[in-house]
């Protein structure tokens, strides 16, 4: 137990120890453990160590308190007589440097002191400022002599420091000194600029009206230079202004009237002894311009200061650049290959006078320089401008004066294909290449299939006719037919926006005559020949591009391989169809107002197909040209354009007048519920022949057949549909029906055989009379109208009693092109619901199809 109970004494005593007197324990006792149960023990020690020196310090300083209060006292005490000390001094020192007076006076003397202080600052002020004036009115004073003197430089600088020296002035600019002084130096700054404006006026004159320029660099009257002028306009910072207006006035007296190309004569420019005027004349060429042009640029330079020169170069020169190259070099560039060697000498004149400006200091030539680098191209794009403002002139000047051309085309055809030919009037007797050997009988089959009973000549459906001609597309012996694609993304028309006008699917376009097929065992060639009217449009098209295509092939031979528009040659083969795109474009503004314009737009753009499909064909085995410039020529598919283009103008048209017809005949309401039903159908049949006979001259045999039965065909088709939409048919409304279907189907005389042959026959247009003992004429409308026999039957039905109808459906050819329940609709909308009716109604359905299968 004590060695456990001494290891806390020695810490404590160690602390302590070093606490009071700063002593380190022994090795000993500084390596004993410090645990929780020993810190006691030292806390306590240590508490008691502080309260014995407290103790301590508290008994000296009971023993030492009276002598520490008496040693402040006496240091208290030493410094008051230190401080009284020094007061004492300084009045002593006070006292003997200033007689003793009151302290009023010094106060009134301190003023008076400050006073005359500020008194002597403002008069050095006001000697300052005076001083100051003075040298600012002394300097405007020798501004005056010099601007007196047309000193204008020593003016300038003088009038710059006088400026520099009012600011310097001590004083506000309210001052009216200095006020003064800043309106003399305005007035001196503006004397000096009118010094400066009557030196430029006189050292440079434009007399506009004489048409005369005179420059000078001095005058001996005159002490200033133009040099000293230019630095003085520098100073008021109008050099730009001064050229500018300047070469407006050189522009105006000189330039304009030189280069105005348009006048009947140009005058000439003469330059000598600083003076530029107008004298004489000169001819219109590019070459002459050109020198006269460099008589002025050179007077300029040598003239002017550089200074001036540069300002011309590169704010006023770029101007007359433009209007060099937009007036005179494009007036000089040939629309053809025809003056070609001109044209080459204006290149080579262009790059010449570039040379001789850049020698002179002009630099800013980009287009005069660009205009001589892209010469080539130039020539192209005014070949292009030209022949398309070519087509669109033409197109203004209307459609001129018609003429007849003739379509021949080869068929290989059987014997009874010939007579089916012959009898709708597409081939001549004259071209029948040995048929005669066949049967001598041909002639009168033909007579005979072109007179035969109207149940032979219907067609197969409401087709406008178009199967009974076998149109369509051409195919090959043995293949399959192929899809028809359309060429809009090939179209270059598309950007013009062709191809949206009509969405009227029931319109065809027409395509010629050709023999349906049948099997035969022998067939021959057979030439099929119509004549049809053009305008006076497409012939020039033609030449245009025919010219255009020559030009082309010119440029690809060797003579030509050292001009500067040798290149240009692909371009040349491409404007065609740029032509042709712009025919396409503008053609249906100024085809539309003319009495069947879209037919003659029709027949243009497909004669205009042909001619153009005939010289791409022939152009590949053309001898003397290149072989590069056969391969050049690419007109198939402007071809297939222009062939669709005349498709859609032909459907157009069909479309716009069957509008007109369902418009007559009631349009979207039922045209046997109208109130004058029968001047509404005779103003369509007026409509029709109208139609008929503008067209008759205009378009093809075969075209005008399938056009005029289009019309017919859409006329019986609007009356068919509204009188199967009628609920009910009384009597008298189907007398009257029947009546108005009657006044219709006077339209046969259209189609009689002799009006259709009679072009083929008396090679002119128009229906031939019957002469006295002809037999009876039989129409072929159905052939061209598909729903012509549907409206005949239905007068048929609309006239007969139910036995008849019976008759009709069971025994005669109403099944043909009406349905059972077509049929069934018109009996139970004629006759009351009786036994007999309900019978034949029965039997009707009961044999839907008598003949086999008709038309439906």
């Amino acid at each position: 137990m004590a060695t456990l109970d001494s290891s806390p004494a020695q810490l404590a005593r160690a602390l302590v120890d070093f606490s009071v007197h700063g002593s380190f324990p022994e090795d000993e006792i500084s390596s004993l453990p410090v645990n929780a149960e020993s810190l006691p023990t030292a806390i306590q020690a240590l508490a008691e160590a502080r309260a014995k020196l407290q103790a301590e310090i508290h008994a000296i300083n009971e023993e030492t308190a009276d002598d520490v209060r008496s040693w402040q006292a006496n240091a208290q005490s030493v410094q008051e007589d230190i401080l009284r000390s020094k007061a004492l001094a300084a009045e002593i020192i006070r006292a003997s440097e200033a007689p003793t007076v009151p302290g009023a006076t010094v106060h009134e003397i301190e003023a008076r002191a400050d006073f005359l202080i500020r008194e002597l600052n403002y008069n050095a002020q006001v000697q300052e400022t005076l001083r100051g004036i003075k040298t600012v009115n002394r300097t405007l004073d020798e501004v005056e002599q010099a601007r007196d003197e047309r000193r204008i430089l020593d003016a300038l600088r003088l009038l710059e420091r006088s400026w520099k020296e009012l600011d310097a002035l001590p004083v506000t600019k309210a001052c009216r000194a200095v006020k003064l002084l800043d309106i003399r130096a305005f007035e001196l700054k503006s004397d000096v600029h009118e010094v400066l404006e009557r030196v430029w006026t006189t050292l440079i004159n434009v007399d506009t009206e004489n048409q005369r320029v005179s420059i000078s660099r001095t005058r001996e009257d005159e002490p200033m230079s133009l040099e000293d002028v230019v630095v003085g306009l520098k100073a008021y910072k109008e050099v730009d202004q001064r050229m500018d207006r300047l070469w407006q006035d050189i522009n105006k007296a000189i330039l304009l009237p030189r280069m105005k190309i348009t006048r009947d004569t140009l005058p000439a420019l003469h330059a000598q002894d600083g003076i530029l005027e107008v004298r004489g004349s000169a001819d219109k060429t590019v070459q002459s311009l050109f020198a006269d042009l460099e008589q002025v640029f050179s007077f300029l330079v040598q003239q002017l200061p550089p200074d001036l020169v540069e300002t011309i170069s590169s704010t006023l020169l770029p101007g007359t650049m433009h209007s060099i190259t937009s007036v005179w070099l494009d007036a000089a560039v040939p629309s053809s290959l025809q003056d070609m060697e001109r044209f080459q000498d204006v290149i080579t004149a262009t790059r010449d006078f570039c040379a001789r400006l850049k020698a002179l200091g002009f630099s800013n030539l980009g287009g005069l320089r660009e205009w001589t680098e892209n010469a080539p191209r130039v020539w192209l794009s005014k070949c292009r401008e030209a022949a398309l403002e070519s087509v669109r002139t033409k197109l203004s000047s209307g459609l001129g004066a018609s003429k007849r051309v003739e379509k021949v085309e080869k068929q290989m055809v059987s014997r009874l294909e010939r007579q089916q030919l012959l009898a709708n009037g597409a081939v001549t007797s004259s071209d029948d290449h040995g048929w005669d050997a066949w049967d001598d009988g041909d002639q009168g089959a033909a007579e005979d299939a072109a007179g035969r009973g109207t149940d032979k000549q219907a067609g197969e459906g409401d087709d406008d006719g178009t199967d009974a001609w076998g149109w369509g597309e051409e195919e090959a012996p043995g293949e399959e037919p192929k899809e028809s694609k359309p060429d809009d993304e090939e179209d270059p028309s598309a950007a013009w926006g062709w191809g949206d006008e009509t969405n009227d699917d029931d319109v065809k376009a027409p395509e010629r005559p050709q023999a349906t097929a049948q099997p035969e065992s022998q067939t021959r060639e057979l030439i099929l020949r119509e004549s049809y009217s053009i305008s006076s449009m497409p012939q020039p098209v033609l030449d245009l591009i025919y010219a255009l295509v020559e030009d082309g092939a010119t440029l690809t031979q060797e003579h030509f391989t050292q001009s500067p528009v040798a290149t240009q040659a692909a371009g040349l083969f491409s404007l065609p169809t740029l032509v042709l795109a712009m025919f396409r474009a503008v053609s249906p503004h100024y085809y539309a107002p003319e009495i069947g314009g879209n037919m003659y737009l029709y027949n243009d753009s497909t004669y205009l197909a042909e001619q153009l499909s005939n010289f791409a064909t022939s152009w590949k085995t053309r001898d003397g040209i290149t072989p590069r410039a056969q391969n050049m020529l690419r007109l198939d598919n402007d071809v297939k354009t222009l062939q669709n283009f005349a498709n859609r103008a032909y459907t157009n048209e069909l479309s716009i007048q069957k509008t007109v017809l369902r418009d007559l005949l009631g349009g979207e309401q039922n045209l046997m519920q109208q109130d004058d039903t029968a001047s509404s159908v005779s103003a369509a049949v007026t409509r029709v022949r109208s139609l008929a006979a503008a067209w008759e001259d205009i378009l093809a045999r075969s075209v005008w057949q399938q056009a005029v039965g289009s019309l017919v065909d859409a006329v019986a088709a609007k009356i068919i549909a509204d009188v199967m939409d009628l609920p009910s048919i009384g009597q008298d409304e189907a007398y009257n029906i029947a009546k108005l279907i009657a006044s219709v189907e006077e339209l046969d005389d259209l189609f009689l055989p002799s009006r259709l042959q009679g072009e083929r026959r008396g090679g002119g247009r128009g229906t031939e009379k019957e002469e006295e003992g002809d037999a009876v004429e039989v129409p072929v409308t159905a052939q061209f109208a598909g729903n012509w026999l549907r409206l005949k039957y239905l007068s048929e039905v609309l006239q007969s009693n139910l036995r008849d109808v019976r008759f009709l459906w069971v025994e005669g050819e109403l099944s043909l092109y009406f349905t059972a329940e077509e049929v069934v609709d018109l009996v139970n909308a004629s006759f009351e619901d009786n036994a007999r009716t309900r019978e034949v109604i029965r039997e009707i359905r009961g044999n839907e199809r008598p003949l086999g299968e008709g038309r439906g």
